[in-house]
């Protein structure tokens, strides 16, 4: 039957979700574009996983033969030292046949080995980032005195055992980077990125200081209300009223992102912002970044108050009776954007293919939302936006909705794979793209989490390379871990914290960009100011006290990793192929496939939990004797107030009386503008400074119609 799938799949063309298939008939929010949609991909790119598993099965086995090759050539050499001069001949011979056979990069890369193995017996790495020389110190000193290297090197120069391991393995920093995509971590900032929100901007401002007020670099990441999440303004409504700033922070306008984010330089290298939105995401990115443009504006005033009042001008201490210094000119404006949105850093998520197959806050059509994705990143190419990512490709949410880690990486992988073929569709060069995508994925205790990094790493490199020819900066992929939400417990809370901390050390020692570890209570209430201290401990306790993690690539070496992650990978392209064979990602959506083996994986889960053949303990096993009470004892359950909710009520009537007189021309004209064809998100820059949230995106569904699952 998938043979026969794929056929037709193939014969019928192009693949697509077609826009109103997900707009409800005869409504109000059909799309209205004027013309019949376009395909997403080409007829002829459907079977890009089916090339990606060629190529990354072709580069496995180019290494096993060369290796062997090597081989060959390293037992001649020996044998042609040891052999008398009568038969010396013949073996060299053979000798300059087998070195003919090794191919040119690997006889290079054996060539240059003894001077890596020199470069990292020093005591420092000098090494470039973006033309910037860097110097690295590459030990230190346990209590015993002990010298405790970064990185450590295979004790072995027996050239087909490196070149396997130059291949398929290889240092930190180098192709096809399954040990870490740099060649150290950074020193000056820490992976800490916890995760906030709740209630209104200020409260959660609070929050992200409280989180990062001992830290040199501020790396906050931002949760949001289902409120947000679907893309409605608050309303007094009792079932939109109810969710107000729950679980996640209150967002609708400019004015309270500002808030969101005060007292934080948003164009400082040291701050990064990420933000956990997908549906609206691109509405939500638009407030984030001209949030950063006016407080640069606000910035550039300030500076020119400052000289004014030295200068002392007219006798007054501003530009004016305000107290203000002027504001730029419209060439100094217009430099100041430019300069803002090349500094700011950080990931909003915008994954609208998860949530199809996982998370389910998916509000536009497929369709309009994939465009408007595709929106976000050429606009980051044409302003030259290099540091901030325009989507999170996300697996946490593929396991927290049930899949198993190999299904989590699969789908994740296959995902972005989805993007860079619908950005190359759109006319976009792959070096200008894709270093704006991260990954995120979730890090549960099953053995296969100790090496999805790695295998992430290895398969993207190789695809990225071989098939697309991209260069070193695409090669590498980076990600963001949190711990799993899913094997958080309501029993035995207290356990909680010992679970976060060995998926902490799975994420670490496999070299992530970045982590969130999750606070013990966030099993039953959004996380209070004591657990996310402790949810905080677990991870610098990790990072500054646990000695194993002072050597940067400590799974290396050990054969049960490196036989976890060949079966891993194995494994996520046997996925590949199942996808393929439905058409691609965009063709099994079409028939539920992801969700369907996200379910069955899910009920697998939770039947073994329950009859006890997966051992949870505390749950299901080490139960308390004598029937003690399990009931969780929190003494504080975290919620939004009344008058926090009635505050975000009138904070957005304010704005849309403010604002009344400009907004229905805005919205006009980025409906025409989405009707046209244009770049929705360049649009949308200027819409956000005078509608809400709840405004754009339902002047937006007018045009690009609402999400409806397939049945």
């Amino acid at each position: 039957m998938d043979a026969l799938f794929a056929f037709l799949c193939r014969e019928a063309g192009a693949l697509r979700l077609k826009t109103p298939r997900f707009a409800p008939p005869h409504s109000e929010h059909e799309p209205t574009n004027g013309h019949l949609p376009q395909a997403l991909l080409p007829a002829d790119r459907v079977g890009y996983l089916a090339e990606i598993t060629a190529a990354c099965r072709k580069h496995r086995v180019f290494a096993e033969e060369q290796v062997e090759r090597a081989r060959d050539a390293s037992c001649l050499e020996r044998a042609a030292a040891l052999v008398g001069p009568e038969g010396r001949a013949g073996v060299e011979q053979a000798l300059a046949r087998a070195r003919a056979r090794l191919d040119p990069r690997c006889a290079a890369l054996l060539a240059a080995w003894p001077g890596v193995r020199e470069a990292y017996a020093g005591d420092t790495l000098s090494y470039a980032v973006r033309a910037r020389n860097v110097s690295v110190p590459l030990t230190s000193i346990s209590l015993s005195g002990t010298k405790i290297p970064k990185v450590a090197l295979p004790p072995t120069d027996e050239p087909g055992e490196v070149l396997r391991y130059l291949l398929l393995e290889n240092l930190p920093g180098e192709f096809p980077f399954t040990a870490g995509v740099f060649p150290v971590k950074r020193t000056d900032e820490d992976p800490k990125r916890q995760f906030a929100g709740e209630g209104g901007p200020l409260r959660t401002n609070k929050r992200f200081h409280y989180l990062s007020r001992n830290d040199a670099a501020k790396r906050l990441s931002t949760a949001f209300d289902s409120v947000t999440l679907y893309g409605e303004d608050p309303h007094p409504r009792p079932d939109i009223y109810g969710k107000v700033g729950e679980s996640g922070v209150s967002i609708c306008t400019l004015d309270d992102m500002k808030v969101l984010y005060q007292g934080f330089d948003l164009c400082d290298p040291n701050t990064s912002v990420s933000m956990t939105i997908n549906g609206p995401a691109p509405v939500i990115l638009a407030m984030f970044l001209n949030a950063a443009i006016d407080q640069q504006r606000q910035q550039f005033r300030e500076q020119k108050r400052r000289e004014e009042m030295g200068r002392e001008q007219n006798g007054r201490p501003g530009g004016g009776p305000s107290g203000q210094g002027r504001a730029p000119s419209a060439a100094e404006d217009a430099a100041l954007v430019a300069r803002t949105l090349t500094a700011v850093r950080g990931t909003v998520q915008a994954d609208i293919l998860k949530e199809d197959q996982a998370q389910n806050t998916c509000i536009f059509s497929t369709d309009f939302a994939l465009r408007l994705m595709g929106d976000i990143q050429a606009s980051f190419i044409a302003r030259e936006v290099r540091n901030y990512y325009s989507v999170s490709i996300s697996g946490y949410h593929i396991a927290e909705a049930g899949a198993n880690p190999i299904t989590q990486l699969a789908f994740t992988l296959a995902n972005g794979f989805t993007l860079v073929e619908l950005y190359l569709a759109r006319g976009m060069a792959i070096d200008e793209f894709a270093p704006n995508l991260s990954f995120f994925f979730s890090n549960g205790l099953d053995p296969e989490y100790a090496v999805i990094g790695r295998v992430a790493r290895r398969i993207w490199s190789v695809a990225m390379r071989d098939r697309y020819g991209a260069n070193e900066r695409s090669q590498k992929l980076k990600y963001h871990v949190q711990t799993s939400g899913r094997s958080l417990h309501a029993q035995e809370i207290q356990f909680n914290d010992v679970r976060t901390t060995l998926q902490a050390l799975l994420a670490l020692q496999d070299n992530c960009n970045s982590l969130h570890t999750n606070a013990y209570d966030e099993a039953i209430t959004t996380p209070t100011e004591e657990s996310v201290r402790r949810a905080m401990a677990v991870q610098l306790i990790n990072t500054k006290e646990l000695g194993w993690l002072k050597n940067e690539n400590p799974l290396q070496g050990s054969y049960f990793v490196s036989w976890l992650t060949d079966e891993v990978e194995r494994a996520v392209l046997e996925e590949f192929r199942r996808l393929n064979d439905r058409g691609g990602v965009l063709g099994a959506m079409e028939t539920q496939y992801q969700r369907s083996r996200i379910q069955e994986q899910s009920l697998w889960y939770e039947s073994q939990k329950h009859d006890g053949r997966l051992p949870i303990v505390g749950v299901n096993t080490f139960l308390p004797e004598h029937g003690e009470d399990l009931t969780p004892r929190v003494s504080e359950l975290t919620r939004a107030t009344g008058e926090e909710k009635d505050r975000r009520l009138t904070r957005l009537k304010d704005f849309q009386a403010a604002h009344a007189q400009e907004t229905p021309a805005a919205l006009e004209r980025l409906k025409a503008v989405a009707r046209g064809g244009g770049n929705v998100f360049e649009e949308l820059l200027s819409t956000v400074r005078c509608a809400s949230l709840g405004q754009i995106v339902h002047a937006l569904y007018e045009v690009g119609g609402r999400y409806r699952r397939n049945l």
